[in-house]
């Protein structure tokens, strides 16, 4: 049979049988239905092995796992669902999830998260949805993390122990509607003040709005963050404190000793000077008044001797 009448009966028979191979494999002790498989609560140590290339929704919550393989998971390229929270998963790298760009739900909560690379998700243009929540030991989040996100519509950032966040992490998520922020032991600083305004000007729905509050300084302590913005903007553009006045009135002092330093050193080289000045006038008028006495009497003396000796001597 030539390759234009199509593929012989041995390559549909083998295309067949891989398709069963691959349909038919099933994790141990998971269950694998419609492209679902869930593999919840059995203790898994790792990622499991033998996932059907085909699955759009799989369950790995509540196990022991501790890395996600981004050569497994990066095969599964039809994946649309990945639920794994309550794991021991400790960091996402930038290639983690380099392989699922159709994913649309994805759930690390309640792991020990203690990094996410800065482009951990930049594959995932097509996330809906993001729960990062309850990994307290997170801390912080680069302003890169979310850049490629564009789709994300909701965002859960309780309890992951963050201080602080960079409102330019959050510019390209124009379709974000809700954001999760307590739990968080936020500082409300001065860096913290553009964030703060993002929160204000985005109009984005905070339901835990009330709990997500400042520790610090403490005059916004309880504060929710939402309702800082200008507060933080007149502490930090248009106030100032009293280690402002105290720091001012230091430099105000430095300068005024600086300047009365160099004015004194100014003033005694000019009286060094005119000193020098003076006693080298002195100095040349003396010599010159000396060089005329020494003159005026070899004059005289000239003219006495010349007196002796043209005229002579009255008796």
């Amino acid at each position: 049979m030539s390759l234009a009448s199509g593929p012989g009966p041995g390559w549909l028979l083998f295309s067949f049988g891989m398709g069963l191979v691959s349909g038919s494999k099933c994790p141990n002790n998971c269950q694998c239905q419609a492209q679902e498989v869930i593999c919840t609560g059995i203790q898994l140590a790792e990622y499991p092995p033998d996932v059907p290339l085909s699955t759009r929704r799989l369950y790995l919550n509540d196990n022991r796992i501790t890395f996600l393989p981004a050569m497994n998971l990066g095969l599964l390229s039809d994946l649309v669902y990945l639920d794994c929270r309550n794991n021991l998963i400790r960091e996402v790298m930038d290639y983690t999830f380099i392989g699922v760009f159709k994913l649309i739900y994805l759930d690390l909560s309640s792991n020990n998260l203690t990094l996410i690379s800065p482009y951990s998700f930049s594959m995932l243009s097509n996330l809906v949805q993001l729960n990062i929540s309850n990994n307290p030991h997170l801390f912080s989040l680069n302003k890169y993390t979310f850049a490629n996100t564009s789709s994300l519509r909701y965002l859960d950032l309780r309890n992951t122990g963050l201080q602080t966040l960079d409102n330019a992490a959050f510019q390209n998520l124009l379709t974000l509607q809700i954001l999760y922020l307590s739990g968080n032991p936020w500082k409300c600083n001065c860096s913290f003040l553009d964030f703060t305004i993002y929160l204000i000007v985005s109009h984005l729905n905070h339901p835990d709005d009330q709990n997500a509050t400042c520790v610090e300084p403490a005059e916004l302590v309880g504060w929710p963050i939402t309702q800082v913005g200008n507060p933080l903007r007149y502490m930090c553009i248009t106030h100032l404190d009293r280690q402002d006045y105290i720091f001012l009135l230091l430099i105000g002092f430095c300068i005024f000793s600086t300047g009365t330093v160099a004015a004194w050193l100014t003033g005694m080289c000019a009286v060094l000077y005119q000193n020098a000045r003076r006693k080298a006038s002195e100095d040349d008028a003396e010599e010159e008044h000396g060089q005329r006495v020494d003159s005026s009497r070899r004059i005289f003396q000239n003219r006495v001797d010349s007196g002796q000796d043209g005229f002579p001597q009255l008796i």
